[in-house]
């Protein structure tokens, strides 16, 4: 168990509008904070006053980009108690992510306390308005000062946290979503299973190109043959053709999202076929054209789930269930939300108490 120690600050900000919050606009007053040192390991366990970083130019983290990222929700209940949903998983990832990137693993039950322990001190930062959470994100970067391509000598752990609402600005509502042929997020061998900066770094330019276009997100397609479905920006995808769900399987090339994994049990336990083999984009546009492509939604943990409304591949433009929210995906979601904000028992063992 870490010993934190607690630095809290004697100037408190201004809580935002929690009825008009967005997405990872305010922060809170506090972040945790721990070292890393080769030969020592983690040590200086802390929560101090949220503030800049003073990091050496030569840090190694801005120009070998080892890093990593986690992110998970706090929710507010109607009794009033503080949960997260499913903290260790995350811990689980970034313990994954952390091997490929060559960083020094965080035991599981040290992320989940560090989490734990600051939100617990930010628990009035945690909004009460229905469909708000105070978004976590715990991260490591290399700070070494040190020119030279290798792994880093030292590192820290941080935890931020920021009070949201909805991800996309339309809500529940369907988005539009573009079939990238020409980048590539990912390729065997690669770092697309982790949760790493570089990933979404590569992934701008084809995102702009797709707003440029008109749609919210870009659909990646595999980085060998551009034939099969992948995951889109900031979700993993779901396909519900002729009553079989699909997903792309995790084998390397797309995120293991903690969301995804949920959806998956969900679905299951209700009795749907759910494969997780590769599905070609051609097989996805010959179902829109015959009938048979029934719904189609993202997941995530900043949209949790997010209904696609229209699809475009090369010149084809797929318009699903009529730009409705799908029976499968209205379900996943009031489920899943009624879950984290503790509306409906969690049969599924998912919650963690935060205790204030």
């Amino acid at each position: 168990m870490l010993n934190i120690k607690y630095e809290l600050t004697k100037n408190p900000k201004e809580k935002p509008d929690f009825n008009n919050l967005g997405f990872g606009k305010y922060y809170t007053d506090h972040m945790f904070v721990m070292d890393y040192t080769e030969g020592k390991g983690w040590h200086d366990a802390k929560i101090v006053p949220y503030g800049p970083l003073s990091l050496d130019p030569a840090a190694m983290v801005f120009h070998y980009a080892q890093e990593s990222f986690e992110g998970l929700k706090a929710y507010r209940t109607p009794n009033n108690e503080i949960q997260l949903f499913r903290p260790e998983k995350n811990a689980e990832r970034m313990i994954n992510t952390n091997k490929r990137m060559c960083i020094p693993e965080i035991p599981v039950e040290d992320f989940v306390q560090a989490c734990k322990a600051l939100v617990s001190v930010e628990k009035d930062w945690v909004p009460n308005v229905d469909g708000t959470s105070l978004y976590i994100r715990p991260f490591v970067i290399a700070d070494e000062a040190h020119l030279g391509v290798r792994p880093s000598l030292t590192y820290k752990f941080i935890v931020i946290a920021s009070p949201v609402g909805a991800y996309y600005s339309t809500g529940i509502n369907p988005v539009k979503i573009y079939v990238e042929d020409e980048y590539v997020r990912a390729a065997p061998g690669l770092t697309g299973f982790t949760k790493c900066g570089g990933n979404y770094a590569a992934s701008l330019a084809a995102q702009t190109k797709g707003h440029d276009l008109g749609y919210e997100q870009v659909l990646w397609l595999d980085g060998v043959e551009r034939k099969y479905v992948e995951e889109v920006g900031s979700m993993n995808c779901f396909f519900k053709i002729d009553g079989t769900i699909y997903t792309a399987p995790t084998v390397g090339t797309v995120l293991p999202g903690i969301t995804r994994m949920s959806c998956i049990e969900l679905l299951k336990s209700w009795g749907y076929t759910v494969s997780e083999e590769r599905l070609a984009i051609d097989d996805i546009i010959n179902a829109y054209k015959n009938g048979k492509l029934e719904e189609v939604f993202g997941t995530g943990t900043a949209a949790v789930i997010s209904p696609v409304g229209t699809l475009r591949y090369e010149d084809t433009v797929c318009v699903i269930n009529d730009n409705k929210i799908g029976e499968v995906t209205q379900k996943l979601y009031d489920t899943l939300t009624g879950i984290q904000w503790g509306k409906i028992a969690d049969t599924m063992n998912w919650t963690t108490k935060v205790e204030a």
